[in-house]
């Protein structure tokens, strides 16, 4: 299949299916003398695993990652990564009342007219256990950016109909509640929402944000590799994401160039942005300021409610999805936001390197 691949300098190939064997990713381009042992990805992959609340599926996985090449004595020696993570408690039967149905809000009926076939069992390449991989290569990207002095906060930042208070902001608070908010005055209120979701059979989307902080102005290419617009690809290829926002986002349609517009400061002999609509970048290039993503998760389309569909043979059925489903995705695709822009950024940190001669000379002396 192609378009499995992402980056160019620091790329990424994700393989495996939902109820094959296993699923994994190689990562090429990651540079020699990183330390990196099992631990570094382990701790990423558990965030995202399933099973961890009554709010996600009940799939029974472990998700325990097994680096397969490209590291020699907890070293990576700049030779392709292998990471593989075995498939322990697929149920495919759970499928077989599908095999010539097509899902509402899934990637069935398209899969079939462009391959003449499909694997049904939970979507094979389309379902969301494919992060996997793209958590495990931004685990590593996460520790070439933390050795830079570059870090991450992703958080959910609503759930439905209800929205942080950004006053009560505490990355503390993110992995200490079922739905990785930072704001601990609203996980009530939402575990009611969901228990009413899930008693009816329905789901909910959401939206994620996440900031960037110590990444330094000059990175992104001006024209079609723009910082934002690779973030927006990264982002949008993930299977939930329906759309995606840079700083002020749509707001900025309206507002007036006056107030869109980010002033410019000085402060300790450096230039500094008394606003930040723009999330970070200007231009396609980042300028040192935060960068601001929002990303808007569509609600689970598994669901236990009577839907509209059609087979294999053009009738229009009534169709109720059994099996285990997350009623809300959102909170497990916190780290999947999160480990793509690793990716993104480290992808293009390491083409900034080769872009003036300073730095080439640099490499060389």
């Amino acid at each position: 299949m192609a378009g499995s691949t992402f980056g160019k300098m620091f790329s990424i190939t994700t393989w495996g299916e939902s109820h094959g064997k296993g699923v994994g990713v190689v990562v090429d381009g990651c540079p020699a003398g990183l330390h990196l042992v099992d631990r570094d990805i382990q701790l990423d992959l558990n965030k995202r695993r399933p099973g961890q609340s009554a709010y996600c599926t009940p799939r029974d996985e472990a998700d325990k990652v097994d680096i397969q090449s490209g590291v020699f004595e907890d070293t990576t020696t700049g030779t392709p990564i292998s990471l593989m993570i075995k498939n322990k408690d697929q149920r495919s039967k759970d499928y077989t009342d599908i095999v010539d149905i097509y899902r509402p809000g899934h990637a069935d009926y398209a899969y079939d007219e462009k391959y003449g076939f499909r694997d049904y069992r939970g979507g094979g390449r389309s379902s969301g256990r494919e992060t996997i991989g793209r958590v495990a290569a931004g685990a590593i990207a996460k520790k070439i950016l933390s050795e830079l002095g570059v870090t991450i906060t992703t958080y959910a930042k609503s759930i439905g109909p209800i929205t942080i208070d950004y006053s009560k902001f505490n990355s503390e608070e993110i992995y200490k509640n079922p739905f990785r908010f930072p704001d601990e005055s609203i996980v009530a209120e939402t575990e009611e929402y969901m228990r009413q979701l899930i008693k009816d059979g329905n789901s909910s989307g959401g939206v994620i944000e996440c900031q960037v902080t110590g990444l330094p102005a000059g990175i992104g290419e001006p024209v079609f590799d723009k910082l934002d617009g690779l973030l927006a690809h990264a982002i949008m290829s993930i299977g939930a994401i329906k759309g995606v926002e840079i700083g002020a986002g749509f707001e900025a349609a309206t507002m007036t160039g006056f107030e869109n517009n980010d002033f410019y400061q000085i402060e300790n002999g450096k230039a500094v942005k008394v606003t930040n609509h723009a999330g970070g970048m200007t231009g396609g290039v980042s300028d040192g300021s935060t960068i601001t993503l929002r990303a808007a998760v569509k609600a689970t389309p598994s669901i236990h409610m009577t839907q509209q569909a059609i087979n294999k043979e053009g009738e229009v059925i009534d169709l109720v999805i059994g099996g285990r489903h997350d009623p809300v995705i959102v909170p497990r695709a916190v780290i999947v936001v999160e480990n793509m822009v690793a990716v993104t950024l480290v992808d293009l940190l390491l083409q900034q390197t080769s872009k003036t001669m300073d730095n080439i000379k640099k490499i060389f002396e």
